[in-house]
């Protein structure tokens, strides 16, 4: 770990264990110390993760990248609030870097994940295609417990898909969530108001119904998605797209399922797919296998889930979780 890394996590350390005393002391103040202090703190802090995203030490000697696509895909800063370490910023800048190194041989794609937001999905499935346009170097991927929806849509890029046995794979879609809770405010006498521009400017909101004119524009959205993810799956497994519809109605598949509906190629073990990616490209045997260390996320991570753990969420805290995150409105390739 670098001396800029140490710093920074004794810096947060010392600053969220004052945080935790304070809120002890005073109950009266905790939902201001704690939401405005680890707010504080992530901004502070944040430039700090990013700079370590940035450096990475790649390998002197000849190397295959793994990219671990674990957890919910999404923008970097949501992982100092999950359990997900899947980092954007850092991925999108190793592809970058392996693709400048010319001891780089290859890339393997490790997908743990239910999928997540569209945009980084995309983002990051356009790098490792543009990695491998301008490298012409191999791409596979292999599958783990899940690589579902978004996960599995990173995976297009690969030349050949392995998975575990006991994987579940698939679930090709895409799915707006969205909270609706106008009985309940009804209930409590509250009444959204919003001062809009036009009538859709508001739509989605959760003091508000959906118009049957606003359900067609929200659906028009997931079906252009929809379709752009289709097309790569086609693209991906140079299979026919009226082939991939019937495929893509959101279900999932076991790996053997998988196989024979030519979603992926084979299943076997993580090891076994080393081996095949060195022997079928003519690697030395005893290349590497690297991965950048997530050593920040991990510590931001558990970090503020035992600052957490010091003031439990309130029935409103939960509530609010729910509407903020559960119905965000954001498009997401995600299993459910």
């Amino acid at each position: 770990m670098k001396k800029k890394q140490i710093a920074a996590i004794i810096i947060t350390a010392v600053i969220m264990i004052a945080v935790g005393v304070t809120g002890v002391v005073s109950n009266v103040v905790q939902h201001k110390i704690v939401g405005e202090a680890q707010e504080d703190v992530k901004t502070t802090f944040f430039d700090i993760v990013n700079s370590q995203s940035a450096d990475l030490d790649l390998p002197e000697k000849d190397f295959i990248g793994i990219l671990n696509i674990v957890g919910e895909i999404g923008a970097s800063d949501e992982s100092f609030s999950s359990a997900a370490q899947y980092n954007h910023d850092l991925y999108m800048e190793y592809v970058e870097q392996m693709k400048k190194a010319p001891n780089n041989k290859g890339i393997l794609i490790y997908v743990d994940s239910p999928g997540g937001a569209v945009y980084q999905t995309d983002e990051l499935y356009l790098k490792i295609m543009e990695y491998k346009e301008e490298t012409g170097r191999p791409v596979w991927a292999y599958f783990a417990s899940q690589a579902c929806s978004g996960g599995y849509y990173i995976a297009m890029a690969a030349d050949k898909i392995y998975a575990n046995r006991n994987c579940w794979t698939g679930s090709i879609g895409v799915i707006v969530s969205l909270v609706n809770c106008k009985e309940l405010y009804d209930k409590l006498g509250i009444k959204e108001i919003d001062i809009t521009s036009g009538r859709n400017k508001a739509m989605g909101s959760a003091g508000l119904n959906l118009t049957k004119e606003q359900y067609g524009i929200l659906q028009s959205l997931v079906d252009e998605a929809y379709s752009q993810f289709v097309q790569i799956v086609s693209e991906g497994r140079h299979m026919d797209e009226d082939k991939v519809r019937k495929l893509a109605d959101g279900r999932i598949y076991s790996a053997n399922q998988a196989v024979e509906n030519g979603l992926i190629d084979a299943v076997d073990s993580l090891e076994a797919e080393k081996e095949a990616l060195i022997e079928e490209n003519g690697l030395d045997e005893e290349i590497e296998f690297y991965a950048p260390e997530n050593t920040v996320n991990d510590f931001w991570y558990s970090l503020f889930s035992k600052a957490g753990e010091l003031f439990p969420k309130t029935e409103i805290d939960l509530a609010s979780d729910i509407v903020e995150n559960q119905g965000n409105g954001v498009l997401k390739y995600y299993a459910k």
